[in-house]
């Protein structure tokens, strides 16, 4: 137990690091004054787990199910890993998406003991100093957000907080990376969400959000500072509005050790789950026609790691691009527009202009993204549509949380006769239909993001690159097996989400060493040392 001469009494029940609770040996309960304070009957870990279990079980509705782990969080960490790592797929929906996005709604309300980092634009000069607050020096790895695009909710502002704190639980829930090496951290630069801005109890800055240089200036300190107060971290970046999500990955991915969530994590698990549905089609990737309804920092990222795949596969970029096919708000994203962002503009194609379902017809895609935030745009007259034009329609319904899911597994597969390839970014129970039991794949980040965490810590990864998320894409559809396709399941289950994220970190450490990105020798043993390194929560 670290610390343990120096932490006694009180102090140590608090510390939820330290903290065993009933778990105290009667030696330790001598040793750090902690005779009376506690029952005396000594509990084995199981038994808390049971007592937790029951707690949580006793819950409402899943907002309240979240607020009971975070108040177990911040009472013993190892216990509340236990449980999470025993249970992943059970809680996963609860510490994180879809559940998560309603917490952020209602973070000021139900906040209880502060989590992370927040550094406001009243910081600004000062934000190594706060960084050096924290009571750990040994970070790996920063998740960091400016709360503008959370989810698919819009600009929450420092309530945004939640994403961050819910990933990092997923980093080491999912690929075990120690949680004092972890650190959330949301810059508060205000917020345009007039309904907060108006709400007594929003914990953040009261006044609209700091743009231009000013925004510039704060965020190129933090990631300086933080590469000087905790050498090598690896940034990641979280929830930033496009306009300044595709603009800060640019200006730093080739200067420290960062990656966008949103962009390459996304895209990662959107590209290994092409390559599973194609092992069900029994077609090849260069073949393949995508249409993407949304045009923002999930689909862009999306069509970028497809065009790096196929050219992988021998397509010319120019070709590949032809492939990918973008809607946003206006209609498809053609050559002949002069309102499109820099990031559309790849994928602008000749083409007259269309709405979505016009240019599901004329385009006759062989694979349907949804990547807007829109809930319910994969109507049924669109997968009917689609239908009509695929034996095995290809269906992602990739937007968070559950209630801007463009359609549910079950339309999914009613619309579409039960002959849809389905994934989405929200869970979605198993669909019964025509006598077969379909179990719909869930696109869930938490199969990248953790592992990537993990193999740039396992070999001291000075960079992240998108060589590394086409890696980590084939070694995540590797996974999948005949029986999980024979179900419909194009990603493995969440319940091997452990072994998964060591194998997607043991694929990013073999780019770093291959393309001499790795700080730390190279083990004979790529995997074992990757395991080797992974937390497990028990007791000391």
């Amino acid at each position: 137990m670290p610390s343990q001469t120096q932490t006694t009494g009180f102090d140590l029940l608090r510390d939820p690091v330290l903290n065993k609770g009933t778990a105290f040996t009667d030696a330790e309960r001598d040793l750090f004054g902690l005779r009376g304070l506690l029952p005396p009957r000594v509990c084995s870990i199981e038994e808390q787990l049971l007592r937790v279990r029951g707690g949580l079980a006793k819950q409402p509705d899943d907002l309240q199910k979240y607020v009971f782990l975070a108040a177990l969080h911040d009472r013993n960490e190892t216990l509340f890993f236990r449980l999470l790592m025993d249970s992943a797929e059970e809680l996963m929906p609860i510490v994180y998406t879809p559940t998560v996005g309603r917490a952020c709604q209602e973070y000021g309300h139900i906040f209880q003991r502060p989590r992370g980092l927040f550094i406001s634009a009243n910081d600004k000069g000062r934000i190594a100093e706060l960084l050096r607050n924290w009571p750990y020096r040994d970070i790996g790895v920063i998740v960091m957000t400016d709360g503008e695009r959370i989810l698919g909710l819009g600009d929450l502002g420092a309530n945004g907080m939640g994403i961050p704190v819910g990933k990092l639980s997923l980093y080491t829930a999912c690929a075990g990376v120690p949680p004092a090496r972890t650190l959330p951290v949301t810059l508060d630069v205000g917020t345009e969400n007039e309904k907060l801005l108006g709400d007594r109890l929003y914990i953040g800055l009261r006044q609209h959000r700091v743009r231009g240089n000013d925004y510039d200036a704060i965020v190129d300190e933090f990631v300086s500072a933080a590469n000087a107060v905790f050498p090598g971290v690896l940034i990641q970046f979280e929830d930033f509005g496009n306009a300044n999500a595709f603009r800060l990955l640019h200006r730093w991915r080739d200067r420290v050790c960062c990656f966008n969530d949103d962009i390459q994590g996304t895209a990662a698990v959107a590209l290994a789950g092409i390559y599973s549905a194609l092992r069900i089609t029994r077609e090849p990737l260069r073949d393949q026609n995508i249409l993407c309804l949304g045009a923002g920092e999930a689909a862009t990222g999306i069509c970028d790691l497809i065009v790096s795949a196929m050219v992988s596969e021998g397509l010319a970029e120019a070709e590949a691009r032809r492939r990918c096919w973008l809607v946003d708000s206006k209609g498809l994203v053609v050559a002949s527009r002069t309102d499109l962002s820099a990031h559309k503009k790849g994928y602008a194609h000749a083409h007259a202009p269309a709405d979505f379902l016009g240019a599901l017809r004329d385009l006759r895609p062989t694979a349907l993204i949804g990547a807007a935030g829109q809930g319910g745009t994969f109507t049924r007259e669109v997968l009917a549509t689609f239908a009509a034009q695929r034996k095995r329609p290809i269906v992602f319904a990739l937007s968070n949380p559950t209630s801007q899911s463009e359609c549910t597994a079950e339309e999914a597969y009613n619309w579409t006769e039960g002959r849809a390839v389905f994934a989405s970014g929200s869970p979605f129970p198993p669909v019964a239909y025509a006598g077969r039991t379909l179990v719909p794949g869930q696109a869930n980040n938490s199969y990248v993001f953790p592992g990537v965490g993990l193999g740039a810590l396992a070999c001291g990864a000075r960079r992240i690159t998108d060589e590394m998320f086409l890696a980590v894409a084939r070694r995540l559809a590797s996974l999948v097996t005949e029986d999980d396709l024979s179900k419909g399941r194009i990603y493995p289950p969440l319940s091997r989400i452990q072994d998964v994220s060591a194998q997607i970190a043991g694929a990013v450490a073999e780019v770093a060493y291959a393309r001499g990105l790795a700080a730390k020798p190279q083990p004979q043993d790529l995997l074992a040392h990757v395991k080797g390194t992974m937390y497990r929560p028990l007791y000391d």
